[in-house]
């Protein structure tokens, strides 16, 4: 075979197994936003995706290691849209409204997905994944703290702390809505008080 058919063929190949682990992410998402980590077995998984097993383990050499890709490419979307709520001008405490009702809204529009990533119990490998992404999150709410300051719109205190205890927050008030035995919510009134309550703690006027 000439160096450019097996170019051509390694793209073909390739193309085909990144199809193929598309296919199983969106499986896996799919299981886990209808019954969390107990629906999205590797059987249920290959069977959704129609891929085999054999094929799976060849993309992702554990269940845990597709749900820690799973997870990082939910972070990821949830991230950007954070970043997107918080974006262009406006006072710090503004954009501290768009980025607590992006998360909330967010997390009660898939209220079965957003449970199992953020509080089913886990392998630690998935754990360790949450770990980052809330490290993450912290970061970006610490620097928008920064902001505020900065512009004296917010008093002095420590960014990372009260970043920190806003996100510790946020995730207790959503527990109960996004239970799976949890009751509906009026969506508009929980982040109006989530808001208020995250205005309130990092001393805004």
């Amino acid at each position: 075979m000439s160096p450019r058919r097996r170019h051509a063929a390694g793209r073909a190949r390739n193309a085909r197994g990144d199809a193929t682990r598309a296919r199983l992410l969106r499986a896996a998402t799919e299981l886990l936003e209808q019954g969390g980590y107990a629906a999205a077995t590797v059987a249920a998984v290959t069977a959704r995706s129609g891929v085999a097993a054999g094929a799976l383990y060849r993309h992702f050499p554990s269940k845990a290691e597709l749900f820690v890709e799973v997870f990082r490419s939910e972070a990821e979307h949830e991230l950007e849209a954070l970043y997107e709520a918080s974006a262009g001008p406006g006072a710090a405490t503004e954009k501290l409204d768009a980025i607590v009702r992006e998360f909330a809204v967010g997390a009660l529009e898939h209220p079965r997905l957003a449970w199992a990533l953020v509080y089913e119990p886990v392998d630690p490998l998935v754990d360790a994944e949450r770990l980052a992404y809330r490290q993450t999150y912290r970061e970006r709410l610490a620097d928008l703290l920064r902001f505020g300051i900065e512009r004296e719109e917010l008093p002095a205190q420590d960014p990372d702390l009260t970043a920190a205890s806003l996100i510790g927050a946020i995730s207790e008030a959503l527990v109960g809505p996004l239970s799976p035995v949890g009751e509906d919510v009026d969506t508009e009134r929980l982040v109006a008080a989530l808001s208020g309550f995250c205005r309130r703690a990092v001393g805004a006027a």
